[in-house]
């Protein structure tokens, strides 16, 4: 089984004041039937089927639902977030441009104003953290609307679609509070610079709410307005990206950044149909990403020369599987290539399998819990047997490691033995 990835004058004042805009109830007669087109992520075919089984009452699905409801729930509750909420003012004097701090960065103590900040990798800087910079805020904002549409997708409850809708209509959308098209002000570092192309990383989370906004459209839950302009503002995302000079240096970063630049990238491209440019990305992540990141053994030296090293491993892995799950869509075969010192991504999996699943011991630095950092890993080996179609990975993992609850038993299903 593959993976469960998944213009009226009145409609565009009521975004224009932020207010919730109606939707169209996904029972309406009228509507067209979902099919197995339109979405960038996640296989709408099983979806619908894992979506049939819930209604059907199947218990298989019962925790999970029941729990994706309870967030849902929550982000009901929740305000809507936006890039305008923080109280730090960019270099560009506009507060609709996105800021953050280099994480690993601390004030010099040995300098009276601390500047410049000077790096303690793998050690989080609180101050790059908080009401000051919108990380937090985008994070909030992107998980709400994802887990909203997903509930609105699977109860048909019109109230998640529209508070998904207001979220995205906050932060993308509204001019009082919408965020520019850019990330100049990513990753910043005090008295160095006042942005980084490495910033751009901090964006993986936006395919989410893709996935939630293909969700609402394909339920005739996005006014074809806003759906317009959701995509006028990633085509402008991602042309900066793809164009900017901070896009660029991101695009040819040597580590696990220039992997989920190429991820962002591609997501972005094939949502808004410019399949042909995602394919060339996936053309060249064979030599770029998947020779250049893995040795013969099939580790990852760019990863594990930091201080997160099975962290860095574990996030450098998805990415490249992600790619490979997008480059199967696109006829670009990322998971059988070989380089030609024989290590592609089987043989990533084979090096990282033994600390996932035994009492292996990890050489390497990795701050931090080394369980969080396993469990990690054996939730990859989860998600990666699903999206590829490979039942020995998922065999791997027991109830302890997913359990009954866990919102991937929606999204993701594995083959049968």
């Amino acid at each position: 089984m593959r993976l469960l990835f998944i213009g009226l004058l009145g409609t565009a004042l009521l975004f224009a004041c932020g207010t919730e805009p109606p939707v169209s109830s996904v029972d309406d007669s009228a509507a067209e039937p979902l099919t197995a087109a339109g979405l960038t992520n996640l296989d709408l075919s099983t979806l619908l089927k894992v979506k049939a089984a819930i209604q059907a009452g199947d218990q298989q699905y019962l925790p999970a639902y029941e729990a994706l409801l309870r967030d849902a729930d929550t982000a009901l509750a929740d305000r809507l977030y936006a890039v305008t909420d923080k109280t730090t003012v960019p270099a560009s004097g506009d507060k609709h441009d996105y800021l953050s701090l280099g994480p690993y960065w601390w004030p010099d103590t040995t300098k009276p104003d601390g500047l410049p900040w000077i790096r303690r990798d793998g050690e989080v800087n609180p101050m790059t953290r908080g009401n000051n910079v919108d990380e937090p805020s985008k994070d909030a904002a992107f998980d709400n609307i994802n887990t909203l549409a997903l509930a609105a997708f699977f109860s048909d409850e019109e109230k998640y679609a529209a508070r998904a809708l207001a979220q995205l209509n906050t932060w993308f959308l509204n001019p009082e509070t919408r965020m520019n098209p850019n990330l100049n002000f990513g990753q910043g570092i005090p008295g160095i610079n006042t942005g980084r192309g490495i910033g751009i990383i901090e964006t993986i989370a936006l395919g989410s709410a893709v996935t939630g906004m293909e969700l609402l459209e394909l339920n005739k839950q996005l006014p074809d307005e806003a759906a317009t302009e959701l995509n006028e503002w990633l085509t402008a995302f991602v042309d900066w990206l793809m164009t900017s000079e901070m896009g660029i240096a991101e695009r040819e970063w040597h580590n696990n950044h220039g992997s989920w630049y190429d991820v962002q990238v591609v997501v972005l491209l094939r949502h808004l149909g410019r399949e042909e440019e995602a394919r060339k990305i996936l053309e060249t992540a064979r030599e770029k990403r998947i020779t250049a990141h893995l040795a013969a053994d099939g580790s990852q030296p760019h990863e594990l020369e930091r201080t997160k090293s099975l962290t860095y491993s574990i996030m450098n892995l998805r990415s490249l599987t992600r790619l490979a799950y997008h480059g199967q869509q696109l006829g670009v075969d990322l998971w059988n290539y070989r380089p030609a010192h024989g290590a592609g991504l089987t043989e990533a999996y084979a090096y990282l399998k033994p600390y996932a699943f035994t009492d292996k011991e990890w050489a390497y630095e990795q701050l931090g819990s080394m369980d969080n950092a396993k469990a990690k890993a054996r939730h990859l080996f989860y998600e990666t047997g699903a999206i590829m179609d490979i039942s020995e990975f998922c065999e791997l993992v027991t109830g302890e490691d997913l359990n009954t609850t866990d919102r991937s038993l929606l999204l993701y299903h594995c083959p049968s033995s």
